[in-house]
C-alpha cells in the first residue's frame, strides 16, 4: 500500500523563537499519534538540530510536517529546507564533530541517529533539504 499524507502543516523557521516553535509542533503531533516519550523526545531533538541549522547557516528556511500512514502504521516526515549557501561537501557535514560555525559539529550526524530515515541533498549556492522520517 501507498504511503498517504493525511496533514500537512508548514512552519516558517527564522529565528530561535520559531526553532522552539517548530520542535513544540513536532512534540504535540508525535504526541497525538501515540508515539512513546522517548521517539517524542528523539524527533523533537532532531528536529530541533535540523531547524537551528537553518536559522544558523542559511538565515532560515522552512520545516514541512506531515503525518504519515502506509496501511500498517503512522509516521511523521519533517522535511527542512532552506534557500542558502549550501554544503560544499556532505559527506564532511556528516562526520561527527566536523563543523564550520563553532559548534559541536552534532547537528547533522545526531539528528540521523535519532530517527529511522533521513536524506540529505544540497547545492551549492541554491540551498540544504534535509528530509527525516520517524514511523511508530
Amino acid at each position: 500500500m501507498a504511503t498517504v499524507v493525511r496533514r500537512s502543516e508548514k512552519v516558517l523557521v527564522t529565528t530561535q523563537e520559531q526553532v522552539v516553535l517548530a520542535r513544540n509542533i513536532v512534540k504535540k503531533v508525535a504526541a497525538s499519534l501515540g508515539f512513546a516519550l522517548t521517539d517524542q523526545t528523539k524527533l523533537m531533538t532532531a528536529a530541533s538540530e535540523l531547524a537551528r541549522n537553518m536559522v544558523v547557516y542559511a538565515g532560515g528556511g522552512e520545516m514541512l510536517l506531515q503525518e504519515l500512514n502506509d496501511g500498517f502504521r503512522n509516521g511523521i516526515r519533517l522535511t527542512f529546507e532552506d534557500h542558502g549557501p549550501g554544503i560544499q561537501d556532505v559527506a564532511q557535514a556528516m562526520v561527527d564533530g566536523y563543523t564550520t560555525g563553532g559548534g559541536l559539529g552534532l547537528g547533522l550526524s545526531g539528528a540521523k541517529r535519532l530517527v529511522q530515515e533521513f536524506n540529505i541533498a544540497s547545492i551549492v549556492g541554491e540551498g540544504t533539504r534535509v528530509i527525516v522520517t520517524q514511523w511508530k
